[in-house]
């Protein structure tokens, strides 16, 4: 088990560089017509149809075959088993990797993160800066109103923090989500009347600040414009991570992952990787396709670019590389996940408001990024376990299936997930 933990150690390590994508100039043309996502250099060829290529000459046994890291294929098999503490350390929850068995067991934040192009109006201004968001260990995406995306990035371990930010204020499809990571929801601002019942309610745990809310807990948030210079007064509030903690320990959260906690990922073992070799290849992936489109992605453009050397998928957007504003450093994810949601209008007769609702329970589609494949499937989440409170409190993980009804297992590291409303799937599309 050390030898593996070793391993782990010594992987994790082996990050590279590789330049983002850019604006598509030469790229695929999108988007596509059709509700099955195409292959984005050639607009005429079709996606999979579900039936698996013909396997290779490399196809792995059972044990797996030996890669050029002296890893073994095959991972889809040899899944992590029971959690263990090696040496002071356990696997994360949220990765799969090896971290201090207190970090590891800490309940995660999530935090909501503004994406807007510029933390000011002018368009000379620089792209916003979001402090710290290279340390979070899943990063959750979806639309709002105004047809942009807001983050929400999940942290388990950021002790080496001092301020997160921008904090932006809350929809509540995101808290849905962060409560089947049972996650500590943390925001600033939110939409009445309908965030305001939930982070009200005795069922979610958060540290929140609002003038209209009664458990508003201001003193972890404050100002911050050295931070984020020339950015508008609404993008310069942080997060004070030491009095985040305060604020959990004064209003008697749990600290450690609850009984109701159930593990939303199932990851390859140690030693072994998740190749799925007789899926389709996809080594740049475009949840919002490559042209304007108002279903949230098509504004800035994500793009997630595959390096086969370090296995991981860089994130640009925007005609640039989406960088932490700490560190400066291109974000980087192990998995990608487009999970397609039933979306609306919340209130769809008033002209005026262009506030989004998504279904987070139930089922739907999803696509699945890992070692530069696609793994085209379904995603399940159970209904909420209180009936009387419905969709409002529902611990229940969303699982993410393989057209022959397997769950998909991911590869150890950090996995960002696109919410996509199913009216604007067609606009998904990826390259070989």
């Amino acid at each position: 088990m050390k030898k593996k933990l070793l391993a782990a150690l010594v992987i994790a390590m082996t990050m590279g560089v590789l330049a983002g994508c850019g604006d598509g100039e030469n790229g695929p043309s999108s988007p596509v017509s059709t509700l099955s996502p195409i292959i984005a250099d050639d607009p005429e060829e079709p996606s999979s149809s579900g039936e698996p290529d013909a396997p290779s000459e490399s196809t792995p046994e059972d044990e797996g075959v030996v890669l050029e890291n002296g890893m073994k294929s095959g991972g889809e098999k040899h899944t992590i088993g029971q959690r263990t503490v090696v040496d002071g350390k356990m696997q994360s929850w949220l990765t799969g990797e090896w971290k201090d068995e207190a970090i590891a067991n800490r309940r995660n934040m999530a935090i909501m993160v503004p994406n807007n192009k510029r933390g000011g109006y002018k368009d000379s201004s620089p792209l916003m800066k979001q402090m710290g968001i290279s340390y979070a260990s899943i990063i959750y995406e979806a639309p709002v109103e105004g047809r942009i995306t807001r983050l929400m990035p999940i942290f388990e371990d950021y002790d080496d923090l001092e301020f997160i930010g921008p904090v932006r204020s809350s929809r509540d499809y995101y808290i849905h989500e962060a409560m089947s990571f049972d996650s500590i929801y943390v925001n600033w601002g939110l939409a009445i009347p309908w965030v305001e019942l939930l982070v009200e309610s005795e069922h979610i745990d958060n540290i929140s600040t609002d003038p209209v809310i009664d458990n508003s807990y201001d003193r972890a948030f404050e100002r911050n414009k050295d931070m984020m210079p020339g950015a508008a007064t609404e993008f310069t509030g942080v997060l004070n991570v030491k009095k985040y903690a305060e604020g959990v320990e004064a209003k008697g959260y749990a600290k450690e992952y609850r009984s109701t906690f159930v593990k939303a990922f199932e990851f390859a073992d140690d030693g072994y990787l998740a190749t799925y070799d007789d899926c389709p290849d996809a080594t740049k992936v475009y949840p919002g396709g490559t042209q304007t489109n108002s279903g949230g992605y098509g504004s800035h453009q994500p793009c997630f670019e595959y390096n086969a050397e370090d296995r991981l998928y860089y994130r640009s957007q925007y005609g640039a590389p989406h960088t932490c504003g700490l560190t400066g450093e291109q974000l980087t994810v192990t998995n990608v996940i487009f999970k397609v949601c039933h979306g609306s209008r919340k209130e769809p007769n008033n002209p005026k408001s262009d506030y989004l609702d998504f279904v987070t329970d139930g089922s739907g589609k999803a696509y699945v990024f890992t070692n530069g494949k696609v793994i085209e499937g379904t995603w399940e989440r159970k209904g909420a376990s209180d009936p009387s409170y419905g969709n409002y409190f529902n611990p229940n993980p969303t699982l993410y299936y393989d057209a022959a009804g397997n769950e998909i297992v991911l590869n150890q590291g950090k996995t960002w997930i696109c919410c996509i409303w199913d009216d604007y799937e067609e606009y998904i599309s990826w390259e070989k």
